[in-house]
């Protein structure tokens, strides 16, 4: 279809948000999303019949195709009919790795509904309810698709009752994840049924699906799709019941549209006032009201520089319009609004609120920016379910190609925000830190291949975290004139608030006087309320109170305590690594009376020291990340990898096994994980793989803890006092 013609429909439907489904695919990893997307692209007549499952259209980078994995979430825009309606289907393809799975929280920012697919053998995996509590967290419908069904009967030989039972095994399995998940008023409301039509089933290389309320229609029977895998005659159910029809059909019918979406989205992701016009236009899905535009991924393109893709939830975006970054604080002008159609971008004159689009001219914006018409509260940041815990350090070959590096490494970190860069201008060190080992060698791979620059990089290192273990007493920071005195005390965070922190159920950020839906959720935690209006930050799983009384200029100087805080959260005391789990308070302060003597110059040092001496006080230690990971191989190598999992100072959780498969879950400390995949391969004659289920920081066991803090503080050139 020539592009003039998608543009006229889709721009068409694009002005009628009734008609809109934004959707995101997500899976566990190998369990068929790009070539379950590529059949979606082949009922849009965007490429042929033959390519569809081969030519995997949304894999387009060249690692992904080699390697055979999707590594970036890609869009595209498309056109589906159901009963004479026409219906506008934004879809993001979603990577699976755990690796990458940063890309499938910022795709779920941008959608209202989910197809969560899963293989019909393995069943349920870790990483699909790591992408369905992603989903679920940003208040995104599933529905679900089984897909591999032919390996059901073909390899596996299933009777139809057999078949029948496994599937109702998946499905409860999901069930069970969004009652556990799911925000309170859709635990029952969001359940996947096959009567309903929520759940298909199907092939997607043989790109045939079926879902119950299809199957009464087109009156196909199970034993009839048995019987033509059995002929070998398979090729006519794509015929009988194509796969994207089946699926745009159920996503129509189940997902909502984005004026429904918004009604309960916008209150959990945006903490402005909803009465104001602005809250009122994003509840409503406005394309008259004030622009407000999600960024929530970033693509830099060689002819057309940074392109910014998201969500617009409000107004209407126009070239030339000037529009606020409103975390950069800037003013920009937009050059080009455009849709996507895979790795084409397609230039239109407007596009109004409820779409997924493609916007260039907002330089040196992030994943998560917030861009608005008038400046705006900001959407709360984007939170990815796991931390960066393995480093790198990174150099260029050639020292001459420095300031190349130093670019490079900045658009790299604006493509993948789950990757974290610290260039230190000081020391010439730039470090890189990723979600695991294949995570930093992709992004090397990438900035040699694609960025055209040689770099050479360290072997991995891995990112503690730093807390204390009691409360401390308060604790005296001094400004450098003498003029100014903060009393601090640091204390661990409760282990509820913590959690809930961690969960997305509270919002990491700067807390404003009124934000009461905050301080109501910290008071059913526990908290007493009059505490919980003290609380003005949270940030990285840490929180500052203020509990001072009566202080006059405390509203001049509190932001710039509020900066030493974070400053201090990113870099404690014993090695500058993160800290995590803390209680902040300032309990009292001394202020000159004249503002020019409490400038920044004199506040944050004073703010430093008080914090880092009152974590000296509470017994600093230091905490190592954990990985819950999922090993699976033939039960005769229990033995091979029980040892394997003791030399790594790693636990045995469960062990279970399902006829010759045995499926181990284990806790492994990140520091002894390096080179585990060449290792389980070489104790399992190539037969065994793991998976990451979940990732935690526990306490490194003293007889580490010095050993530990000296090889860092060494590693990052640290004197005695520093």
């Amino acid at each position: 279809m020539a592009d003039e013609k998608i543009i006229e429909r889709v721009t068409k439907l694009m002005k009628n948000p009734q008609k809109i489904r934004n959707i995101g695919v997500c899976a566990h990893i190998d369990h068929g999303k790009t070539t379950f997307s590529d059949n979606l692209l082949l009922g849009a007549g965007m490429i042929s019949e033959d390519l569809a499952g081969k030519q995997l259209a949304l894999d387009f980078h060249e690692d992904e195709q080699t390697r055979g994995i999707t590594i970036d979430a890609a869009n595209v825009s498309m056109v589906h009919s159901l009963e004479g309606d026409e219906y506008l289907i934004n879809l993001i393809d979603t990577p699976g790795h755990i690796d990458f799975s940063g890309d499938v929280t910022r795709a779920m920012r941008a959608v209202d509904g989910a197809i969560v697919l899963c293989c019909a053998v393995e069943e349920i995996m870790p990483q699909t309810e790591t992408v369905l509590r992603q989903a679920l967290k940003e208040r995104v419908k599933p529905v679900l698709f089984i897909n591999k069904v032919d390996r059901l009967i073909k390899e596996v030989k299933l009777t139809p009752e057999m078949m029948q039972e496994k599937f109702v095994t998946i499905i409860s399995s999901v069930n069970q994840l969004i009652e556990q998940i799911a925000p309170e008023e859709f635990k029952q409301k969001w359940k996947v049924s096959i009567q309903d039509g929520s759940v298909a089933f199907g092939s997607a290389f043989h790109k045939w699906a079926v879902s119950f309320p299809y199957m009464k229609k087109s009156r196909l029977t199970f034993k009839e799709i048995i019987d033509a895998y059995q002929k070998d005659d398979y090729k006519y159910l794509a015929k009988k019941a194509p796969l994207h029809q089946v699926i745009l059909n159920m996503v129509v019918s189940h997902h909502p549209n984005p004026i429904d979406a918004q009604k309960y989205r916008v209150p959990k992701i945006w903490h402005g006032d909803l009465e104001s016009e602005e809250g009122k236009s994003l509840i409503t899905c406005n394309a008259n009201g004030p622009i407000a535009f999600v960024i929530t991924k970033i693509v830099v393109d060689k002819h057309a520089g940074e392109i910014s893709a998201g969500r617009l939830f409000s107004g209407t975006l126009r070239q030339g319009t000037e529009v606020v970054m409103n975390m950069a604080k800037r003013n920009v002008r937009l050059q080009q609004v455009s849709i996507y159609k895979g790795a084409q971008r397609l230039q239109v004159d407007e596009i109004p609120a409820g779409n997924i689009c493609g916007v260039v001219g907002l330089k040196d914006s992030f994943a998560g920016e917030t861009v608005s018409s008038m400046p705006m509260e900001p959407f709360e940041s984007l939170k990815h379910l796991f931390e960066p815990v393995v480093t790198k350090s990174i150099e260029a070959k050639n020292p001459a190609e420095l300031a190349k590096l130093v670019e490079v490494l900045k658009t790299v970190h604006k493509e993948d925000p789950t990757l974290f860069v610290e260039i230190n201008e000081e020391t010439g060190e730039n470090l890189i830190s990723g979600m695991g080992e294949l995570h930093l060698e992709i992004i090397e791979n990438r900035i040699k291949s694609e960025k055209g620059l040689q770099v050479v990089t360290s072997p991995p290192i891995v990112v503690y975290r730093e807390t204390v273990q009691k409360v401390s007493g308060e604790v005296e920071g001094k400004s450098p004139n003498k003029h100014n005195k903060f009393y601090i005390k640091v204390e661990p965070l409760e282990d509820n608030i913590y959690q809930a922190i961690k969960a997305g159920e509270l919002p990491e950020m700067r807390i404003k006087k009124k934000d009461t839906a905050t301080f109501q959720k910290l008071a059913d935690m526990g908290m007493p309320m009059k505490d919980t209006k003290q609380i003005r930050d949270i940030y990285k799983g840490n929180m500052f109170i203020d509990q001072t009384r009566g202080e006059v200029h405390i509203g001049e100087i509190i932001e710039m305590v509020l900066d030493g805080f974070e400053q201090v959260m990113d870099g404690g005391p014993l090695a500058r690594e993160p800290c995590t789990k803390l209680k902040v308070s300032l309990m009292d302060t001394k202020l000159h009376e004249d503002a020019i003597h409490r400038g920044p110059a004199q506040v944050y040092p004073a703010v430093r020291e008080g914090i880092r001496g009152a974590m000296a006080e509470a017994k600093t230690t230091m905490y190592e990340p954990i990985q819950v990971l999922q090993i699976e191989a033939p039960s005769e190598y229990m033995g091979e990898i029980s040892k394997l999992v003791a030399n790594k100072r790693g636990q045995l959780i469960t062990m279970d096994q399902h006829g010759q498969q045995l499926v181990i879950k284990a806790k492994m400390p990140v520091g002894e994980m390096f080179g585990l995949a060449s290792d389980l391969r070489s104790a399992t004659g190539g037969r065994g793989n793991y998976f990451i289920v979940d990732q935690v920081f526990e306490k490194l066991p003293e007889t580490l803890q010095e050993k530990i803090v000296k090889q860092i503080r060494s590693r990052k050139g640290l004197g005695e006092n520093e």
